[in-house]
């Protein structure tokens, strides 16, 4: 069955990528005029048995990048806004599924220093692709919210939020359904 998932992957992604690709075009050099800055975003991240890779978005951001964690909403520029709220940003992660990098559903990518980091049976969230989407992206998909709210958000993260994503993917990998994918992606797209 995790064939079928891969199979489903790929073919969707490059239909799409196909589809997409001016739009993609034109979000890029968007962000460049927006940003003053290439408008694709590349990024270290963990990939699937704990390999780094370069992830792909379209830049949201003036400056520089410190963390997905202590970013400063006050330097996410107006076309960032737009293209965050649909996340449209995450667009070139496409090109990331057709190479075999993500999939459309998985544990989200982290940065170093967190799933690269996991420890006895936590280590079998870095035994699928990571996804543009899931239970803990969805559960969490207001997560800048929820961090803007705490004195330190590093702590929250790190204390709080990252453990329950851990028991979240998890869960999602041992029990992991073909069909529910589709639902996390339904959840994702129709919320």
């Amino acid at each position: 069955m995790k064939s079928v998932k891969s199979i489903f992957d790929f073919f969707s992604a490059l239909i799409l990528l196909i589809i997409l690709f001016i739009p993609l075009i034109i979000f890029c050099f968007i962000a460049t005029i927006d940003t003053g800055q290439s408008g694709l975003f590349v990024q270290k991240r963990i990939g699937k048995n704990g390999e780094i890779f370069n992830i792909l978005k379209i830049r949201t951001m003036e400056g520089v990048y410190a963390s997905a964690v202590t970013t400063n909403a006050m330097k996410i520029t107006s076309f960032g806004r737009f293209l965050r709220k649909y996340k449209l940003d995450e667009l070139p992660q496409l090109i990331n599924i057709v190479k075999g990098e993500m999939s459309w559903v998985g544990p989200r990518p982290d940065v170093q220093g967190y799933a690269d980091v996991l420890t006895g049976d936590d280590r079998i969230i870095l035994s699928v692709r990571p996804g543009i989407t899931g239970p803990a992206q969805i559960k969490y998909r207001n997560e800048e919210k929820i961090l803007s709210q705490f004195e330190n958000p590093q702590q929250y993260n790190d204390e709080v939020l990252w453990k329950d994503k851990v028991e979240i993917n998890k869960n999602y990998v041992k029990n992991w359904n073909f069909w529910q994918d589709f639902k996390y992606l339904w959840g994702t797209v129709f919320h």
